[in-house]
Formats: C-alpha cells, sequence, structure tokens
C-alpha cells in the first residue's frame, strides 16, 4: 500500500502546486493583456530613447548637412501626416461638441475654460521669476564667452492684442485656412510743413519747402500659418447655432460625427509609426545643433532652472490642483496621458500632438467627450503655461548676465506681462521669441540677447510643450467636474428614443455616449440594437427628443 502513496507523492511533486500554476498562468496573462493594452506606449518611448542614442552616438561623425536631411526626413513626414489631420479634427470636434450642448452651456464652458487658463499662466510665471531668484541662472561670465546678441526686432503688446482680435473674427474663412492676419511696421516718407510758413502761403509756395521724413508706419498683412483662433470661433459659433435647429440639422451633425470617428481611426493608424518618426525628429535635432557641449556647459544651469520649474509644476502645484478639485487620484490621470506627452516633446508642438491627446482623453483618462473636444483645440492656441514660465525665466536670465538689477516692481512686471502677451501672441508663431521681446523691452534689457538662447531652445521648447499640452488637459478634466452638473442634466442623459419605423416609444435609460443625443438628432440604429426585440430590422434611424420632467407643483 505503500507504493502507490509514494508514486503519487512522486507525481504531485513532479506536477507541482496546481494553485501555483494556476496562479503564473493568471499572472502571464495579466502581463500579456497589458502589452497589448499599452503597446502603443511602448514602442512611443523606444522611439524617444533610440532617437537620442542615435543622435549623440552619429555627433562624433560630424555628418553633412545632406545626411542630416536624410536623417531627419522620416521625422519631417511623421509631423506632416500629424499636422495634416489638425484642421478636420479640430472643426469637426468643435462642430459636433458644441451642437451637442445648448448656448448657455458652451458659454459656461468658455468662461470656466478661459479663467483656469488665465490663473495658471500667471501662476506659471510667478513661479518662474521666484525660481529665477533663487536658482540664480544668469552669470555675467556667460555673455563674455558667448558673445553680444544680435536680434533686433522690435514689437508692442498693444499690436498684440490688436492683432489677436483680428484673427479671431477672420474676414475670410477660407483665408483663416492658411493665413493670418499680423502688425508690420514699414518705412514711409511723410512729408512735414516747414514751421515759418503760414497756412494760408502753404498752398502757393513750390514743394521744396515741405521737409520729407521716414516715420514707421503700422501695415495689417498677412502671414503663412492656419489663423486657428478664427476657425475656432467660426466653429463654436456654428456648432453653437446648429445645435438649436433640432432635427433640421440633424444630417450635418451626424456627417461631422462621422469626420471627428473617421480622422480618429485615421490618427490610430498613425500613431504606429511613432518609433520611426520620433526618433527621426529628436535625432535630426540633436546632429543640427553647433556646439553643443559648450552650449550645454555654459547655459547648463539655465536649462536646469527651466526644467526644474516645468517638472515642479507637473508634478507637484498641477497634480495638487486636480485632487483639491476633482478629488480623484492625479498621477493615475498623470500616467494616462504619457503617450500624448512624449509626442508633444517629439514635436514640440500642442496642435501637432492634439490628434493623439484626443485619444488618450477619450481612451485612456474617460473625459467626457464634449468637454475634451471643446477644451483642447482652445488650449492649444491659448493656453501657454510653459511659455510663460520660460519667459519669465528666460528674462530675470537676460537680466542676470547683464548685471541689470531689478526691483520688486520690475519683476511684478515680468509676470504680469508675462501672462498677458501669452494671451496676446496667441496666434503668432514662435510664441516664445515674440514674449521675451515684449517683456524685455517692459523691463529695459536688451531684446539683442534674445538670440544667446537660440541654441538651446530646441530642447528647452520641448520641455515647456509639454507643461502646455497637460495644462489643457488638466484644464479639461477642472472644466469637466466643474461642470459636472450641467453634464449629466444635458440632452445626451436620459432620452426618449422613438422608433420612426412603427411610432413606438420606448425609455432610453442609460446616456447614449456619443454627446450629440437630445437635440433632436437623428441616431443610426444598428442590427446589434435591435437583437431580442420584436422591432422590424427595416427601421432604420432613431429620434431622440428631450424628456419633459413632471411639473412640481409647490403646495
Amino acid at each position: 500500500m505503500e507504493r502507490p502513496n509514494r508514486f503519487s507523492d512522486f507525481l504531485l511533486s513532479t506536477m507541482g502546486d496546481p494553485t501555483a500554476a494556476a496562479a503564473s498562468c493568471s499572472k502571464l496573462r495579466q502581463i500579456k493583456r497589458w502589452l497589448r493594452k499599452n503597446l502603443l506606449l511602448l514602442v512611443t518611448v523606444s522611439g524617444v530613447f533610440f532617437g537620442v542614442v542615435l543622435g549623440v552616438g552619429l555627433r562624433p561623425l560630424h555628418l553633412s548637412p545632406d545626411a542630416i536631411l536624410l536623417v531627419s526626413y522620416p521625422g519631417e513626414l511623421f509631423m506632416r501626416l500629424l499636422k495634416l489631420m489638425i484642421l478636420p479634427l479640430v472643426i469637426a470636434s468643435l462642430i459636433a461638441g458644441a451642437a451637442s450642448l445648448n448656448a448657455k452651456m458652451n458659454g459656461r464652458l468658455a468662461i470656466r475654460t478661459m479663467v483656469y487658463f488665465l490663473l495658471t499662466s500667471l501662476f506659471n510665471a510667478a513661479l518662474g521669476v521666484a525660481l529665477a531668484l533663487v536658482m540664480h541662472p544668469g552669470d555675467p561670465e556667460t555673455k563674455r564667452i558667448l558673445g553680444a546678441g544680435t536680434e533686433h526686432r522690435e514689437v508692442n503688446i498693444l499690436d498684440g492684442f490688436l492683432d489677436l482680435g483680428r484673427n479671431i473674427f477672420p474676414d475670410n474663412l477660407f483665408q483663416a485656412a492658411f493665413q493670418q492676419a499680423h502688425t508690420v511696421y514699414v518705412p514711409r516718407q511723410v512729408y512735414v510743413r516747414n514751421g515759418t510758413e503760414n497756412d494760408t502761403a502753404i498752398a502757393s509756395v513750390d514743394i521744396d519747402i515741405l521737409k520729407a521724413n521716414i516715420r514707421m508706419v503700422r501695415d495689417i498683412q498677412y502671414r503663412e500659418g492656419t489663423n486657428t483662433l478664427g476657425i475656432i470661433f467660426f466653429c463654436l459659433v456654428f456648432g453653437t447655432v446648429l445645435g438649436t435647429l433640432g432635427r433640421k440639422a440633424r444630417v450635418v451633425v451626424e456627417f461631422f460625427s462621422a469626420v471627428d470617428e473617421v480622422i480618429m481611426k485615421m490618427v490610430t493608424g498613425v500613431m504606429w509609426l511613432t518609433p520611426i518618426g520620433v526618433s527621426s525628429v529628436i535625432a535630426g535635432k540633436i546632429l543640427s545643433v553647433e556646439n553643443l557641449g559648450l552650449v550645454t556647459v555654459q547655459l547648463g544651469w539655465f536649462i536646469f532652472t527651466v526644467v526644474l520649474g516645468v517638472l515642479l509644476y507637473q508634478l507637484v502645484f498641477m497634480q495638487l490642483i486636480y485632487l483639491a478639485i476633482v478629488r480623484r487620484n492625479p498621477f493615475k490621470f498623470y500616467c494616462g496621458l504619457i503617450q500624448a506627452t512624449l509626442t508633444a516633446f517629439a514635436t514640440a508642438s500642442t496642435a501637432a500632438a492634439l490628434p493623439v491627446t484626443f485619444r488618450c482623453m477619450d481612451q485612456k483618462v474617460k473625459v467626457d467627450s464634449r468637454v475634451s473636444r471643446f477644451v483642447l483645440p482652445i488650449g492649444a492656441t491659448v493656453n501657454m503655461d510653459g511659455t510663460a514660465l520660460f519667459v519669465s525665466i528666460a528674462s530675470v536670465f537676460i537680466a542676470q548676465i547683464n548685471e541689470i538689477p531689478l526691483g520688486m516692481g520690475e519683476y511684478v512686471t515680468i509676470a504680469l506681462t508675462s501672462t498677458a502677451a501669452s494671451i496676446a501672441s496667441a496666434s503668432v508663431p514662435s510664441a516664445a521669441l515674440v514674449l521675451m521681446l515684449i517683456v524685455l523691452t517692459a523691463i529695459d534689457a536688451p531684446v539683442q540677447d534674445v538670440s544667446l538662447l537660440f541654441a538651446v531652445d530646441w530642447f528647452v521648447d520641448r520641455v515647456r510643450t509639454t507643461n502646455n499640452m497637460l495644462g489643457d488637459c488638466y484644464a479639461a478634466a477642472v472644466v469637466e467636474h466643474l461642470s459636472s452638473a450641467e453634464l449629466k442634466s444635458s440632452p445626451s442623459h436620459g432620452a426618449i428614443v422613438r422608433n420612426i419605423g412603427d411610432k413606438e416609444t420606448q425609455e432610453h435609460a442609460s446616456a447614449t455616449g456619443n454627446g450629440h443625443a437630445g437635440n433632436g438628432h437623428i441616431l443610426p440604429l444598428t442590427r446589434s440594437d435591435l437583437k431580442g426585440s420584436e422591432t422590424s430590422e427595416t427601421a432604420a434611424m432613431l429620434e431622440v427628443v428631450r424628456i419633459q420632467e413632471p411639473a412640481v407643483h409647490k403646495k
């Protein structure tokens, strides 16, 4: 009797514990599921890492300009693909999102969004001034080694605000797709009358007594670049009015909703090109920088101060804002946006990363699409948290290397001017340069020294762009929380669905989730929706109407 027992013990010892085997299989399945779910994130991270290694590894070879161009060419094509989708995505998402909400709700969302952007930009500007004072990145020896600046461009903050208004209200919508208005100063001859002549004699004297002076006169011109502000304004107004038309507008709303879904599917396909595109962009930038070692050594403390400020705001203050208002785990929200953050870092453009940001907001962090489609396009143009931080630090840095003493009034001026200029320069390409010129002019610092930072701007620009992008996403989450009551009571939650084919009505207990139900829109009915019901499959559409709440009579 002992031999079978020994034999069974031998088999058990050979096979191992069944529960332990099941647990290991379960862990293996969880790992596979996680890898499958986050595969796109992993390839994005690998693309960034490979780009840095490739760029640093090829620098000792001193490649020719043609070779560097070939290295960066795949990244250029990747950027063009992303930018190709920005305009149709912004137009479709804004019109469909605005049509899903009434005019009053759109107004509240706009006010909350702009107030949040204004306060966070002001906070970042103040944080930049404080860090520059504590870290003191500016050393007069730096200017003596790098030489004097060569930038002599002049800007006016008043012109910035006026151009902002001109771009918000474009006179030609089609022109706004590829041009934007801006103010330039052109030299013109202005003839001034000689002071010795009187008014009665001036008509009879010769033209020689008039003195010609050259004056710089304002002139409104158009430059290349999409006028995103004007397109956003038109789409918001168009979508809001469209939502008030009810059933008449259902075909138009469905069209823009379909365009939005198609673009997002195209974005998913393009994102699989991220490893090649991102690595090419980063490697090309590293290879194209001259005197990288010297510049990094001389401006290393300045770079460290900017990176410290960006990380401090992202990992501490931004999380505290989210925790205090939304009252959820902020780092879970932050981790869900890693892929969009890496894309923004690689492309150095919040607008170029917008398609990826939409995808993360919908699939990873689950922010209401009506809010994200409203906030993100506006934030990509207006919100400049990281830029305000950078401009404040850079302005104090330039004052320090020129040994210009600054008082409390100048520091307050830097913070306020950076915030105001970031709003005024919302539609300006390379806005950081324009912002710095405005701020340096306000504190009487040499504006030509801005060019000293050009050599490191390729890296710092990417770092501060992540702040801008994350600021947009956190703004959407905060606005969604503050507007939760209005969103729940909006027509997309709890609607009555009427079958047009046989005139039957039934309650639609749950929200449709597409953000467009409830304003009389017609939604397509799929075959799966008809399973298990007696409804004929010939019914093709559903009409969604508002639920009339029962009146409450006060006693």
